[in-house]
């Protein structure tokens, strides 16, 4: 699962959001790391859509345009939640992996 599909999932997770409020939402979640542009979004939307892992909740008349209001399904969901336990076992592995090879200082303390 790609970093911007991770975040775009769980910018989902509390409510359906309509594409601007998925960017805000992502940016506020990753702390400005993940800055999505329009055509990255919809591009990882369609692909989320098509594996059944977000769908259209809605659509509403907004200034003239309609906004699509995206929503996470219990596949999504799923999917969220078994990278999210991936990525804590990965970063776990990884910080033991330092820990054991961090080199000794000076003092003896390592």
């Amino acid at each position: 699962m790609t970093e911007p599909a991770f975040f775009i999932l769980a910018a989902l997770v509390d409510t359906p959001r309509h594409g601007y409020g998925i960017v805000s939402e992502v940016n506020q979640l990753s702390e400005g790391r993940v800055a999505l542009k329009i055509g990255t979004l919809y591009g990882v939307l369609d692909r989320l859509v098509a594996d059944g892992l977000v769908e259209l909740d809605r659509e509403e008349p907004h200034q003239g345009r309609l906004r699509r209001y995206y929503r996470l399904t219990e596949q999504g969901l799923t999917a969220l939640s078994e990278q999210v336990a991936r990525q804590a076992a990965n970063a776990e592995a990884a910080a033991r992996r330092l820990a054991a090879h961090r080199p000794a200082t000076a003092g003896g303390l390592g």
